[in-house]
């Protein structure tokens, strides 16, 4: 575990417990001491590095893979390192902060011969696979507007708020609304547009606190979405096809229940999704891909996919213009 912040303390850590069949956790590595020895004693973790000792752990002969969750800036140069060494990746989204940082990811994990996968929980929430399922069978008619909301109050001070860190919404929440639409129109978006709004606050100095944004897709799809890191905590998404709606409501959950409403006819079909650890399946996932030599879900090129249109929308909104999207890099 290469970063001990909120996601690794609060989540991966615990759920080594539901992976155990196919996960062990071996060392952890942090520039806080005090913090890895203490986290060390809780987890039974045997083994603890620093930064500077990362490259000790990658050639100690203990560790098999790493699971990164460091500020988006460092994603790249650690998982490079890790791959060079033989070992396998598991990195939190987003998966860099360019295209040019993800595939240079990509080409060094296929030279190393080792598995790349984003820790990206949407392929692991079950109310997301039913709506996907559902967008397929053709209930909903063709998929014709995709709406969604992510919004969150972020702390001064947080590194989420740090440009040179790979800050921004976008980054952070804006990433579901975008791998949601993907994922629901089963397609890539051919234009983007987006606008960016901040309130006279001193935690926006560096990055927007609110995006926008409008991806256009092939016959006539369109997903807007709009997230902010300084508004009331709030999630959803809606697909409206042409013969029915269906909307998640919240969305993006991790530790609440989630509800698909199925809107055809004048008749509501709900569905109820109980919390489950998405964490644990994503290590399951991925040590299973590493045994069987497979390619995992959430693959480099997903998240190489997620981050150029992440870009994109930057673009727009700084130039004010949309922005086309040309092909894939990989």
């Amino acid at each position: 575990m290469v970063g001990l912040g909120h996601i690794t303390q609060v989540a991966m850590l615990p759920a080594f417990a539901h992976a155990a069949e196919n996960s062990e956790l071996r060392a952890l590595v942090s520039g806080d001491p005090a913090k890895s020895q203490e986290l060390s004693k809780t987890y039974r973790v045997p083994l603890t590095y620093s930064y500077d000792q990362y490259r000790e752990c990658l050639h100690s002969g203990e560790v098999d893979a790493v699971y990164i969750a460091l500020p988006n800036s460092m994603h790249c140069d650690y998982s490079v390192a890790a791959a060079r060494a033989g070992i396998h990746v598991l990195c939190e989204k987003p998966m860099a902060v360019n295209e040019e940082e993800c595939e240079r990811m990509i080409r060094e994990a296929r030279q190393g011969q080792v598995r790349l996968m984003i820790a990206n929980r949407l392929p692991f929430d079950n109310s997301h696979l039913e709506a996907v399922k559902i967008v397929a069978s053709g209930q909903l008619g063709t998929p014709r507007i995709f709406s969604s909301m992510l919004t969150m109050q972020v702390k001064q001070g947080n590194v989420r708020l740090d440009r040179k860190l790979g800050g921004g919404a976008l980054y952070d929440i804006g990433i579901y609304c975008i791998n949601a639409a993907r994922r629901l129109f089963g397609e890539e978006p051919y234009e983007v547009v987006a606008i960016g709004a901040s309130m006279p606050d001193p935690r926006f100095a560096e990055v927007d606190e609110t995006i926008s944004a409008i991806l256009r897709f092939s016959h006539g799809g369109l997903a807007t979405f709009t997230c902010s890191f300084g508004a009331a905590r709030y999630s959803f998404y809606e697909m409206v096809g042409t013969k029915a709606v269906l909307r998640a409501d919240p969305a993006y959950e991790r530790s609440r229940p989630s509800i698909l409403s199925l809107m055809l006819d004048g008749q509501k079909q709900e569905f109820v999704f109980p919390q489950q650890d998405q964490f644990a399946l994503e290590l399951a996932e991925f040590s299973d891909s590493v045994l069987q030599g497979r390619d995992p879900v959430a693959s480099g090129e997903d998240g190489l996919a997620d981050v150029r249109i992440i870009q994109a929308l930057l673009r727009s909104a700084e130039t004010s213009q949309p922005v086309k999207l040309g092909p894939a890099l990989a």
